[in-house]
């Protein structure tokens, strides 16, 4: 009898195993090629010892490829994605439409109240998240020192434009390959227009006026588009209108840049040791000023993880995302690669811990500038929208991106910038008008 019960439970035993692997989850997660996303993957032992039952498939995909495929799948309710990884524009309108599904019955132990309070607001609709926030940033001047001291260089914590174009000449030495600044010049309204919009912003441009009429025709987007075209053309590397954060990150870490203003999150990786060459000599300034204007054009982005209306997986995508956004994922990456590479710009809890104050000189700045960031008043004139280095409607996707085009075009020496400043008038007039939101 003994013997019988032993082979019945042995039986139930593998029933239960073969019923387990049945049951297992396949989520496939969207996300951007970028080295916080890549450094995710390689964390993913940690996950799968949580939950077993889950299986990730990653499609990894370059910054505007991601945007058009994820944007189509949501739209269409494809169901190609199980999680997407989107930013601070898409998230409110996703929501909004009721694309995403709302996450309002987190764990405990995610400690959403830990959220940094612009980051949850910027992802949240009628007081609901519909995203995680896995890191934020705002935009500030990062340059070598060494570089900086050799060319007789002393660059303010506040720089202005003026200072800027000085120093990028005093440090370019094109016949050793080092240009003095490097810019976005990719075309993408999530490329290069988020930071020419930053930078318009700076001069005391605006997209648009109280009625909606864009603006590129005034003195300060004249002034800006100008003074960027250049510094690229002077003093910036070759090629530069194929340049993303991703390719000027590199030409950074190489050595080739003497100023690079971008995202804060690439500061923890340019001060890496192991990617970077000039991780010992770097150093931090505001995103500049033009001399005048009261305004440094600090955007804020975040990348989030959302999950679509469309998965068939709602449970296990919401595990994954809390298990990449919450306090936990901080400190495993803590663990394993320092607390210079915790993902920045997320939780209060971060920026009161002294380890990572002390290990990432780059955190005060960061937390400063997120703080000082107004999307509400990007400009110092009166804007019918809200978005620091975007304009928080749906059009602006496919605006945005069109006029980056013509920018970027004009950097690779096609046209020149009064032709480009009017095809972007000429552009988001047209589409402004068909969206209704000029009379």
């Amino acid at each position: 009898m003994k013997h019988s019960i032993r082979a019945l439970m042995g039986a139930c035993a593998v029933s239960a195993l073969a019923t387990a692997a049945l049951a297992e989850t396949t989520i496939t997660v969207a996300t951007v090629n970028n080295g916080d996303m890549i450094r995710m993957q390689s964390m993913m032992e940690d996950f799968y010892a949580q939950h077993p039952d889950i299986k990730v498939e990653w499609v990894t995909l370059e910054e505007n490829v991601l945007r058009q495929r994820v944007t189509q799948d949501v739209a269409t309710n494809g169901g190609q994605f199980d999680v997407m990884t989107i930013g601070n524009y898409e998230v409110p309108i996703w929501g909004a439409r009721g694309w995403l599904m709302p996450l309002t019955d987190l764990p405990a132990d995610y400690k959403v109240d830990d959220l940094l309070p612009s980051i949850r607001s910027a992802l949240s609709v009628d007081g609901s998240l519909y995203a995680l926030p896995f890191y934020g940033e705002s935009a500030m001047v990062m340059y070598r020192t060494d570089l900086a001291e050799q060319a007789g260089v002393s660059l303010p914590d506040q720089p202005t434009w003026a200072q800027i174009k000085e120093a990028a000449a005093k440090m370019t030495d094109k016949d050793a390959g080092i240009y003095g600044i490097c810019l976005r010049g990719k075309p993408g309204w999530g490329e290069n227009m988020a930071f020419i919009s930053a930078m318009a912003n700076s001069y005391g441009a605006r997209w648009f006026d109280m009625s909606w009429e864009p603006e590129f025709d005034s003195a300060p987007w004249q002034a800006a588009f100008k003074d960027y075209l250049d510094l690229m053309t002077n003093y910036g590397p070759p090629g530069a209108s194929s340049n993303g954060f991703n390719e000027n990150l590199s030409l950074f870490q190489q050595g080739k840049c003497g100023m690079w203003i971008d995202a804060t999150v690439a500061a923890g990786f340019v001060t890496d040791p192991e990617e970077s060459s000039v991780a010992e000599n770097v150093g931090y300034a505001v995103f500049p000023n033009k001399d005048g204007v009261d305004n440094h054009g600090n955007w804020l982005w975040s990348w989030n993880l959302g999950i679509p209306k469309s998965t068939d997986a709602p449970e296990a995508a919401e595990a994954f995302v809390t298990w990449a956004t919450g306090p936990h994922y901080t400190q495993l990456v803590a663990e394993k690669q320092g607390w210079r590479a915790a993902p920045p710009g997320t939780r209060k809890s971060l920026y009161e811990n002294a380890t990572y104050l002390a290990e990432a000189p780059f955190a005060t700045l960061t937390k400063e500038t997120m703080d000082a960031a107004t999307p509400e008043k990007p400009s110092v004139q009166d804007v019918p929208y809200v978005g620091a280095q975007f304009v928080s409607i749906p059009e602006f996707q496919g605006i945005g991106t069109a006029v980056g085009q013509q920018f970027s075009a004009a950097l690779a020496g096609q046209m020149d910038a009064d032709t480009a400043l009017k095809n972007a008038q000429m552009l988001t007039q047209r589409e402004m008008t068909k969206a209704g939101y000029i009379k």
